[in-house]
């Protein structure tokens, strides 16, 4: 199994972090069948996060031909008032990606702790991920996963309208607004796509599909090693729906 971990600017580390650890435990355990690398949208470049200016180096372009995994984080920064409207930064276009100008609204230390979510969001959609992400989606090999905001960013793009999916518990709205088929749930599995809730839902994420690659074995064997137990069942659209108490 080929993994690839999208980065784009203004990302949340744990939400690409906790999968990237446990799918390279997941390596180890394997003899090198599981391998996992950061990209982006635009190649290898070193991707500032929305935390505190943290920044990754992808080593890669995303590559929907090629991989058989696709994770997307989603974007760390403020979630904004009720009723607060998202303004693009002015100036923001004349910067290259992952490099801050003066007036873009960037962090003096380089994050974008300061922006809200839902704009690193939208600004992330002005590249050519969307192209790549449905590029993806469309290939049959491919299994799609996100954490946190990533099912919202997929939303945002048109990619999810039908599908059930997670979020963050803040975020449900949004994908609902967005023909999303939203279930409050740890981990939902849709087949192809594999959303996690909160941030911390990674490492739950990434156990599961480990399981679902590799066999419950590896994937207990990474779970002891990281001494985490896994939280909630994995939410799938079968059986007898329950009846109302």
């Amino acid at each position: 199994m080929h993994a690839q971990i999208v980065l784009f600017d203004g990302f949340d580390p744990l939400d690409a972090l906790a999968p990237y650890e446990v799918l390279s435990a997941g390596s180890t355990f394997t003899c090198g069948a599981v391998t996992v690398e950061l990209v982006t949208a635009e190649g290898p470049r070193e991707v500032v996060s929305g935390v505190g200016g943290l920044s990754l180096p992808a080593t890669a372009a995303l590559d929907p031909a090629r991989a058989d995994l696709v994770v997307v984080p989603g974007a760390a920064g403020r979630i904004g008032e009720p009723g607060e409207v998202p303004e693009e930064p002015a100036g923001h276009a004349e910067g290259s990606p992952g490099q801050s100008t003066a007036g873009d609204g960037t962090a003096a230390d380089g994050g974008h702790g300061g922006e809200l979510i839902p704009v690193l969001l939208a600004r992330a959609l002005t590249t050519e991920l969307p192209g790549l992400l449905k590029a993806a989606m469309e290939r049959r090999e491919t299994t799609m996963a996100t954490v946190c905001g990533g099912s919202v960013l997929l939303a945002m793009a048109g990619l999810l309208e039908g599908r059930h999916a997670t979020t963050h518990h803040r975020g449900m709205d949004l994908l609902d607004a967005s023909g999303v088929h939203a279930v409050r749930a740890r981990v939902v599995d849709d087949g192809d796509l594999v959303t996690g809730a909160g941030v911390t839902s990674g490492l739950d994420l990434g156990l599961h599909l480990l399981e679902r690659w590799m066999g419950p074995r590896i994937a207990h064997a990474v779970e002891e090693l990281f001494e985490h137990e896994r939280r909630g069942i994995v939410w799938r659209a079968e059986g007898p729906v329950p009846a109302q108490p």
